[in-house]
């Protein structure tokens, strides 16, 4: 395990790394996830491995530290991931974002272009959500006010949420957890699609085949996005296909230039 301070507090990052290549590899995970968790299977998978890679922590979630007087906006994660890289002597790294880490990793890209060579965005998170109050994902915590989440809101989510992610929600600071679903939900501005169509770098969109379809997708690919479709999973497709997601992630970074790509949906609710 390594870690860089990231903020004038001395709050630090932290992630696991596997030696190898360049360009790095940092993989990124999802609102109350954890890198590890998510990433282990796929950076060592044999279509993949073999570059350096970095799975990381964002600040309030996993092995990272848990400031409670940070803002948790998606430009205030992508500022402080980029301070961690370049610690860390990055440049140039093409970024595996999962959902609401591709959120940031679209503004980290915007805002610190020499670290990020390359996207590939799992079923991320493009618009801003109407937060609504019981609903399961990033939408239903920001549905709370923080004293209303603090106070108890965040145990109605932990009784609504699958096992699998209250296992690694649990580890995000509270505060953490809500500010950073509350700023998904917001948003940026422009959005985190005006920012991705904007970019001119590698970018590629993986999300479910079983999705409804993804508004604004001939716009995506007019823009160069490369979209993929990816059979037999939900919103976590690197968990449950990981040999097709594999195939996917590999495709994309070796063949950057490429755009061709099939039509894509996107999924109702994101984290």
């Amino acid at each position: 395990m390594r870690n860089a301070v990231v903020t004038t507090a001395g709050d630090r990052i932290r992630w696991v790394e596997f030696p190898g290549r360049e360009p790095a590899r940092v993989y990124v995970h999802g609102l109350g996830a954890t890198s590890p968790a998510y990433f282990a299977e796929i950076a060592v998978h044999p279509l993949l491995a073999g570059h350096r890679s970095i799975l990381i922590d964002m600040l309030g979630h996993g092995i990272s530290d848990r400031p409670t007087d940070f803002d948790y906006t998606l430009e205030s994660h992508a500022d402080a991931l980029a301070n961690a890289l370049t610690t860390a002597g990055i440049a140039g790294a093409q970024l595996i974002a999962h959902s609401m880490g591709g959120a940031v990793a679209i503004v980290l890209a915007a805002r610190h272009p020499h670290l990020v060579s390359g996207l590939v965005l799992v079923d991320a998170n493009l618009d801003p959500l109407q937060p609504r109050p019981g609903a399961g994902g990033s939408s239903g915590i920001a549905g709370y006010s923080e004293p209303e989440f603090l106070a108890g809101g965040w145990q109605e989510v932990r009784d609504r949420v699958d096992a699998h992610w209250w296992s690694t929600m649990r580890l995000a600071g509270r505060e953490a957890l809500h500010r950073s679903a509350v700023h998904l939900a917001r948003g940026t501005v422009p959005t985190m699609r005006e920012i991705l169509l904007d970019l001119r770098i590698p970018r590629t969109y993986l999300r479910p085949e079983a999705d409804a379809p993804l508004a604004g997708t001939a716009a995506l690919t007019d823009a160069g996005v490369t979209v993929v479709a990816i059979p037999d999973c939900g919103h976590n497709i690197m968990l449950d296909n990981p040999d097709a997601f594999a195939r996917a992630t590999a495709a994309a970074l070796a063949t950057p230039d490429v755009t061709d790509a099939t039509d894509a949906p996107s999924a109702p609710e994101r984290g």
